[in-house]
């Protein structure tokens, strides 16, 4: 398996996107509707599947491994963007939500990263994309976001994102770490990775961190970010009924009359 070599910049701190430069025919590969922008003799492509050379073979093998994408809540289809030109090109693709991109040199991780199943972005051409299966029941049916995993194989770099805060922990043989579900961004492919539960009627009922949380044990790296989306989309959800009635003024006289005129009191 062979990838395709791309150079890239990335921009931004809170709102990232990078920037990737292409010789004449290479080509990334993106989840629809990641792009930002594109020079001119970028062309873009809709393909089935990951593009990756593990996905040339029949057309029932392609659908099948399509399909397990759909589980993690992904589209069957994704965007090949090829430099058509003679000269060098860019492409940008940008952070769906606030926080990191990171790039994954998959080469020096063993040819294998396991990740939330959001948090892929872009990749060079010959990465595969597909799904990881959690063996134990605990895992399937309690894990949460932490569940329908992602896998990305290969010898190329592969981008991915997180929301928040980002930190790696790189975990000695048997050290074990426990996380919120939500939180685990990645996870080299070495790390085994189980679903326990809180315990306690009082932590169950009241604790306010779940009824579950992932422990993840080394050797290798996992990647934590500090403000799962689920959190995020919740709380911007629970603000929304006082949204509309805050938009004028936020509060200030001004707003208040605004209001009153626009009939809203």
């Amino acid at each position: 398996m062979y990838s395709h070599e791309i150079d890239y910049n990335i921009y931004g701190d809170d709102m990232q996107f990078v920037e990737i430069e292409l010789d004449p025919r290479e080509t990334v590969v993106a989840e629809a509707g990641a792009m930002m922008m594109m020079d001119n003799d970028i062309e873009m492509e809709t393909i089935f599947g990951d593009g990756s050379r593990k996905g040339n073979g029949s057309f029932m093998d392609k659908l099948f491994s399509s399909g397990k994408r759909v589980l993690t809540g992904e589209s069957l289809f994704m965007t090949a963007f090829t430099n058509a030109g003679n000269g060098r090109e860019k492409v940008s693709f940008a952070s769906p939500y606030p926080g990191k991109i990171i790039p994954m040199d998959l080469s020096q991780l063993g040819g294998k990263l396991i990740c939330q199943k959001d948090a892929f972005l872009c990749a060079a051409k010959g990465i595969s994309v597909g799904i990881d299966f959690r063996k134990k029941l605990s895992v399937g049916f309690f894990g949460g976001e932490g569940f329908i995993l992602e896998k990305l194989e290969g010898d190329g770099i592969a981008f991915i994102h997180a929301c928040g805060a980002l930190i790696k922990k790189d975990l000695m043989p048997g050290e074990v770490l426990k996380i919120d579900t939500g939180c685990i961004v990645a996870m080299t492919k070495d790390i085994h990775y189980d679903i326990q539960f809180v315990g306690g009627i009082k932590n169950t009922l009241f604790g306010g961190e779940g009824v579950f949380f992932a422990t993840v044990q080394g050797p290798g790296s996992v990647w934590v970010q500090s403000l799962p989306f689920s959190r995020l989309a919740e709380r911007i959800f629970s603000a929304a009924p006082n949204l509309g009635n805050n938009r004028k003024g936020e509060g200030s006289i001004l707003g208040t009359i605004g209001n009153l005129l626009d009939g809203d009191n």
